[in-house]
């Protein structure tokens, strides 16, 4: 795709045909089997959101993000208040489905419609929501939303390079990694070198289908236990 050339015999990019922006997030809720994701409200959400993330008494969620832990849930409260209301970026809470309780965050950020590129951040589960379907789920929700009902060309992830867990979930979520930019920010005093991975509009339609088979009831025995994973599915 990329064998095209200019008059002067430059090589050059693919045409890109019929473009036009995409339309930013809008401010609607995600419904999905397991969870649901709407926009985050620090009157409906900063007590739940305080409590699950308590659970995670050794404060192991907070280590690769550039807030938190919170003390109280007022600082919650305070964090979602001055962080998490602006358009970009455009956080929402996560809500199980079975307990209508908030158990986490995710946004979207880096938003440019006009190139059709946005990412995926400031994830973080509380332990009630760690390795279950609604955490995959609230993945998949989010990129339907950018490349099924948008049209955005390219979905990033990034993370710290240190951040095992993020890394290995953006390769199981179907991200391709592209490298790893070398002391790109600085946070909580410290040194980040930061990873980057990216879905490409062309990769969305085979990782739809693996994720909703996955998604399936039928693919979890009466324990929860998947019978085919979801890396199996994306072959």
């Amino acid at each position: 795709m990329n064998d095209r050339t200019n008059e002067l015999g430059q090589p050059i990019g693919f045409e890109v045909a019929d473009w036009s922006p995409c339309s930013r997030p809008p401010r609607e809720p995600m419904q999905g089997r397991y969870v649901r994701l709407e926009p985050i409200n620090a009157d409906a959400h900063a007590q739940d959101l305080f409590e699950a993330f308590a659970a995670d008494t050794e404060n192991r969620i907070w280590t690769y993000l550039p807030y938190g832990p919170f003390a109280s849930v007022e600082e919650c409260r305070n964090w979602i208040e001055q962080t998490c209301l602006g358009d970009d970026p455009l956080f929402h809470a996560i809500i199980d489905g079975d307990t209508g309780r908030a158990v986490g965050v995710a946004s979207y950020l880096r938003i440019e419609p006009a190139v059709g590129v946005i990412e995926v951040g400031h994830i973080n589960y509380a332990p009630a929501l760690q390795k279950t379907r609604g955490a995959t789920e609230t993945m998949y929700l989010m990129m339907r939303r950018v490349f099924a009902e948008l049209g955005y060309r390219r979905y990033e992830w990034k993370c710290d390079a240190l951040n095992a867990g993020s890394c290995a979930a953006a390769g199981r979520l179907g991200f391709t990694y592209e490298g790893q930019f070398r002391q790109a920010t600085m946070y909580k005093g410290r040194n980040r070198d930061t990873n980057w991975y990216s879905i490409l509009d062309s990769e969305w339609p085979a990782l739809e289908r693996a994720y909703e088979a996955w998604l399936e009831p039928a693919n979890f025995d009466e324990a929860g236990t998947q019978k085919t994973s979801l890396a199996k599915l994306m072959i």
